[in-house]
């Protein structure tokens, strides 16, 4: 995919000299040692990144690193002191006047943390201010106003005052007067920090629905990493004007560039951050009908696993087990007659911590597309080792003896 938005190289000096400071930055000096011999501040050092369309990119990091500066250079509000800032073929770090005007206009818009409604202003005529701004007419800024507000659950509070809303509603107000001008890029800083932990958990549920539905281009700013975990399809995590990493969730949590990042994730819930596809397996099959008991005997042992499901067709029939199929001994046995069809199911995009139940009893989880076809299976042990940040948990080895005396694949 081509990128909609593309970061090169960008710097950002505060001070009457910024060209020293990059200069002594080519050297190898740090931050503070060029504030304290020059007063020069970094802002933003060497930051670059591509955000693709449709794409949820997270900036997450402390107070001072960076954050807040660099999302303020995405749209002009603040010019860099070298670098490149590209939407499309716009390069916002170096266009007129006229052009950045018109980037704004019709390419993108911010959404800040403190709402800045108006509150002599109702509901609708908040929402379509940026309308206003743009000189679009009374009665079509009425229709686009209402619509966003419809996209966040508010149209019925048009006709309202902010005062008549809660904090999280107001926000909302926030995000459909930055829908209503329908920008191709939402730039978002710190968008729900001033709401309490309930109503920001509801509000970053409903930006994920909303966003399933209209796959803007989102740049969000944030200070939490669970927040930037469960929101960000890539997230740049900044310390000291500086990228320390950028990845996936998984990728971040998995894999920690360096002890900051560690030690931020550390306390991380694995259950929101993991899918049923990161740990789930090629469904290796059996099929109805065609498939015996000693085939599905010979298969599980061939990939050390305790129960495989079973197919209809594409259509998943239910799940046969290594002990069910051991019990029948030497006697031939139809899969029919030993499958198991009721059997836990799930999706692939389920989060870890609405599959602890379903692992509880044992039996792999069919993951299914919306066809009820067999994508993926997910094995009880891959859960909790995921769950417990023991993914390389080696299994019990094949072959070994259960309590029948019958020999299994692995644990049952």
């Amino acid at each position: 995919m081509t990128a909609k938005l593309r970061v090169q190289n960008v710097y950002k000096v505060f001070g009457d000299a910024p060209q020293e400071a990059l200069t002594r930055l080519e050297k190898g000096e740090s931050k503070e040692q060029i504030f304290s011999e020059t007063g020069l501040t970094v802002g933003v050092q060497d930051a670059s990144f591509d955000v693709e369309e449709g794409e949820i990119f997270v900036v997450m990091g402390l107070s001072g690193s960076g954050k807040s500066t660099l999302v303020r250079m995405l749209n002009g509000l603040i010019p860099p002191t070298s670098g490149h800032i590209l939407i499309d073929d716009d390069d916002v770090a170096n266009c007129t006047p006229e052009q950045l005007r018109e980037i704004r206009r019709q390419k993108i818009t911010m959404v800040f943390q403190h709402f800045a409604l108006f509150p002599h202003k109702t509901v609708a005529d908040n929402a379509g201010y940026g309308l206003r701004i743009k000189g679009v007419n009374p009665k079509e800024r009425r229709e686009r106003a209402v619509k966003a507000l419809g996209q966040v659950g508010l149209a019925a509070h048009a006709d309202s005052f902010p005062s008549e809303l809660s904090g999280g509603m107001q926000q909302r107000v926030g995000l459909a007067r930055g829908l209503a001008t329908d920008p191709q890029i939402l730039l978002m800083d710190e968008p729900f920090g001033a709401l309490d932990p309930l109503i920001r958990r509801e509000m970053q549920d409903e930006l994920i629905v909303l966003q399933r539905q209209l796959k803007k281009t989102i740049i969000f700013i944030t200070h939490d990493l669970n927040e930037a975990l469960i929101l960000g399809d890539k997230i740049a995590i900044m310390k000291d004007g500086q990228f320390v990493q950028v990845g996936t969730a998984q990728e971040i949590v998995s894999n920690p560039a360096d002890d900051y990042v560690a030690a931020f994730v550390a306390d991380i819930d694995r259950g929101r951050v993991f899918t049923a596809d990161d740990v789930s397996n090629e469904p290796a099959p059996v099929k109805l009908g065609q498939d015996t008991a000693q085939d599905a005997m010979r298969s599980m042992e061939e990939l050390n696993r305790n129960a495989l499901y079973v197919v209809d067709g594409d259509q998943v029939a239910g799940v046969v087990t290594y002990r069910d199929l051991a019990g029948a001994g030497d006697q031939p046995q139809d899969l029919a007659d030993a499958m198991v069809t009721e059997y836990p199911t799930a999706d692939g995009d389920a989060q870890l911590h609405e599959l602890y139940a379903a692992a509880s009893s044992g039996l792999p989880i069919a993951v299914t597309d919306e066809n009820n076809k067999l994508v993926g299976v997910v094995e009880p042990e891959a859960v909790f080792a995921q769950l417990s940040g023991e993914e390389s948990a080696a299994p019990e080895p094949p072959n070994a003896p259960d309590e029948t005396g019958a020999t299994k694949p692995g644990a049952a």
